[in-house]
Formats: structure tokens, sequence, C-alpha cells
């Protein structure tokens, strides 16, 4: 396949600061609107908590995910809204399936993490199997796509679990908790600059990072005074980085990355 060809068919972006920006936004989006639902619409933290709340949460927006990620896979090019929109709908389904498997099946925040790093693993691990390789330079046919985004809906869905059990039992609090998660960011950036080491590898560490400080972000801005938060209005906080995620794609450069065959490592994924 030809380099125009391949520029021709991908549906990723590139990975440019930009890029980062919006995700980190998208991320924390995600954790205040999955809040917002499972948490203030069906009061699960409440005394009138939903007894399903948890599982109908995700429910709705495992959903929304199943469905946008078919439109993305099916469409012939790049839409900018469209990509963002899925990776929305895969953070804000990744806090309602964590929560659910942290809360309503009780296997806790360490439990949940370790499922979730496993499947995490797991799914690169049969993508690596199948293609050779697991760079988003190759992300340029359905099957790599569907690779693609399960492996960042597992990434999304850890992310939380991590987030929460740093901010919660490990005792760092949510501000604590998102500034390892910014140092550890900065590590990799650091290791892109100043290394050789893979770029495929430091694109996951990065892209599965930002989930955790989106996650830790986005409950210091919503959770109660006396839990180490903000407690703003969760819809309103949702409304507020929606806006803010929906100008940042339209302001920032949206283009689709180069992503030439045979070259996993030569660009910044």
């Amino acid at each position: 396949m030809s380099t125009h060809l391949a520029k021709a068919v991908s549906k990723v972006p590139a990975v440019t600061l930009g890029f980062w920006i919006i995700k980190i936004l998208a991320t924390t989006l995600g954790e205040t609107g999955g809040d917002a639902v499972t948490m203030t619409w069906l009061g699960e933290t409440t005394a009138n908590a939903n007894p399903n709340g948890y599982l109908i949460g995700t429910a709705i927006f495992f959903s929304l995910l199943m469905a946008l990620v078919t439109i993305q896979i099916m469409a012939k090019r790049f839409h900018p809204f469209l990509y963002w929109a899925t990776i929305v709908a895969s953070t804000t389904a990744g806090t309602t399936m964590a929560d659910f498997a942290d809360r309503s099946l009780g296997i806790g925040y360490a439990g949940g993490t370790s499922v979730l790093l496993a499947g995490v693993l797991a799914v690169l691990g049969l993508w690596y199997w199948s293609e050779g390789t697991v760079s988003v330079n190759t992300v340029t046919t359905p099957k790599v796509e569907a690779f693609y985004w399960a492996t960042i809906t597992f990434s999304q869905t850890l992310g939380t679990a991590l987030g929460d059990w740093m901010a919660d039992s490990a005792g760092l609090g949510y501000g604590g908790g998102a500034l390892v998660f910014a140092s550890a960011l900065a590590i990799v950036a650091a290791l892109y600059f100043r290394t050789t080491i893979s770029r495929v590898l430091l694109f996951w560490a990065a892209f599965i990072l930002t989930r955790p400080l989106g996650a830790t972000v986005g409950d210091f801005l919503d959770k109660p005074l006396d839990h180490g938060g903000l407690n703003l209005s969760r819809p309103i906080a949702t409304v507020a980085i929606l806006i803010a995620v929906v100008a940042l794609v339209y302001l920032i450069p949206q283009r689709a990355g180069e992503h030439p065959g045979g070259q996993p490592d030569s660009s910044p994924a």
C-alpha cells in the first residue's frame, strides 16, 4: 500500500500536542458525564439509589459506544467529530463499566484494575499476534481498527479503576492522584524526546495514563468537599467540558495521521 493510499484510508488522527490536549479533556468529560448519569440521575451515591444504577449506565453508554465504533469503522475517511465522539463514548462507558466492576460486582479497585490491565494486555497481545505490530500507524483496515477500539475501550475502563484506586485506596486524594499521573506523563514525554525507546510503547503508555489523569481531575471537580472535591454540579461540569472539547476539535487543525504500512515505529505514534 502506498503512503498516499494509506493516508487516504486512515481514520485515526495525527498524534500531535493538540491530540493529547483534546484526549485529556475527553477523558475528564467521560468521568463527569458517566458520574452525572449513574450518581446524579440514577442516584447511586444517594439514599435513593437505583439498585442497578451502574449497570443501567453501562448499558446506555456501552450501546452508544458500539454504535459509534460501528459507524467509525464503516466510514470511508477520517471525520474529526465522529472520531472524538467515539473517544468520548469509550471514556464514558469506561467510567460506568469500571464503577460497575469495582462497586456493584464487589471486586474492589485492586481487583478491577488487575482484571482490566489483563484485558488491555490480552487485546494488545492478540493484535500483535495477528498483525506483528500494535502501532497506530497500521490502523488502515477494519480488522486493525477493531483491535484499536477494543484496546482503547479496555484502557479507558482501566484508567477509571486505576484513578479511583490511587485517589481512594492509596490515600492520595484526587489532587494527589492527578499530580502522580501528570508526573508520569511528563516522564513519558521526556523519554520520547530524550531516548530511542519504542514510539509504539510510549504512545500506549501515554494513552493509558491520560485516562486516570482525566478520571482524577473529573472526580476533583464533582466530588463532595468532604471527599476532597470541589462539589461542582456534574451536569454543568459535563456541559462545560463538552463545549471545550467541541471548540478545540473545531479550532485545532484535524487531519488523518500518516500511516505508511511497514514503518510501525517511524512516527510519533
